[in-house]
C-alpha cells in the first residue's frame, strides 16, 4: 500500500470505527488527524498513534455541523501538516426509535450529523485537493442506506443520501483525479453498537450474519485503506458493503 508520508484526515475518530479507520492508516505509513469533539479522547487517540506507528499524528477540534469548523480543520491541517491527501468522512451517529416518536430537533441533529457533516467536510477540503489534481474521499455510508433499517428511517435516509452524494461528486472530480467512493458497514463492534443493542440481539445477528461474527472497527479500516491506497486509483463512485455478508443486495 503506497500512502506511507500521505496526510490523511478521519472525521469521528477519538473511539470506535474511526478509531478502527486512523490506526490502519498510520500501521500503513499515513500521517493522519484524529478530527473528532472530544479533544480528550482525540488527544489521547493521537498520542497513542504516534507512539505506536512513528507517523505524525495530531488531534483537531472538530464539529462537522458547523461549516466554520470544516473550514478550520482544512486550513488547520494544511498549516500544520503540509497538505490533506486522504479524506475519511466517518463522523455520524443515531440513537434508534420508531420514526413517529423523534422530535423535529432529533430529526434536524441526524441529518445535520449524518449528512451535513461530510458534504461540509468535503467543501472545505475539495479547493486544494483540485488545486493539486489529486485526493481521495471515502465516505463512511451504512447498509442501512443500502436495504433500510427498522428504528432508523431518518438515518437511513441519510446515509442513502451519503451513497447519492459520493457517486455524484465522483463524476464531478473525476476531471481532477480525485477519487470518491463509499463504504458501508454493517454491524460493528463499537461502543455505541453495544450500547445501543441487548444481548439477544447482537447474538441474534451474529447468527444471521454468514460469518456468524460482528464486524471489528478493523475490517472497516482494511476497506477505507484500499480507497486511500493507489490500488483504487481506477475506481471511484463506488459502494463497499462490509457486513459479513449480511446485505448483498446490487
Amino acid at each position: 500500500m503506497d500512502i506511507k508520508g500521505k496526510v490523511s484526515i478521519v472525521t469521528g475518530s477519538a473511539s470506535g470505527i474511526g478509531k478502527g479507520i486512523a490506526m490502519k492508516l498510520a500501521q500503513y505509513g499515513a500521517d493522519v488527524v484524529v478530527a473528532d469533539i472530544n479533544d480528550a479522547q482525540a488527544e489521547a487517540v493521537a498520542r497513542e498513534i504516534s507512539e505506536k506507528y512513528k507517523v505524525d499524528c495530531i488531534n483537531i477540534n472538530l464539529d462537522v455541523t458547523k461549516v466554520s469548523s470544516a473550514e478550520n480543520l482544512a486550513k488547520e491541517t494544511i498549516e500544520r501538516l503540509g497538505a490533506i491527501d486522504i479524506l475519511v468522512n466517518n463522523a455520524g451517529g443515531d440513537r434508534a426509535m420508531p420514526f413517529w416518536e423523534t422530535t423535529e430537533e432529533f430529526r434536524n441533529w441526524v441529518i445535520d450529523f449524518n449528512y451535513k457533516g461530510p458534504v461540509n467536510c468535503c467543501h472545505a477540503v475539495l479547493p486544494h485537493m483540485m488545486e493539486k489534481k489529486s485526493g481521495k474521499i471515502v465516505n463512511i455510508g451504512s447498509d442501512a442506506g443500502r436495504v433500510g433499517s427498522s428504528g432508523e428511517t431518518v438515518y437511513a435516509g441519510c446515509k442513502g443520501g451519503i451513497i447519492a452524494f459520493t457517486k455524484s461528486l465522483a463524476r464531478e472530480l473525476a476531471r481532477y483525479q480525485i477519487n470518491v467512493n463509499c463504504v458501508c458497514p454493517g454491524p460493528t463492534d463499537t461502543p455505541g453498537f453495544v450500547e445501543g443493542t441487548t444481548e439477544k440481539l447482537r447474538e441474534a445477528l451474529k447468527r444471521a450474519i454468514p460469518f456468524r461474527r460482528i464486524g471489528q472497527p478493523e475490517d472497516l479500516g482494511n476497506g477505507v485503506l484500499f480507497f486511500a491506497s493507489g490500488m483504487s486509483d481506477y475506481v471511484t463512485g463506488q459502494i463497499l458493503s462490509i457486513s459479513g455478508g449480511l446485505t448483498m443486495a446490487g
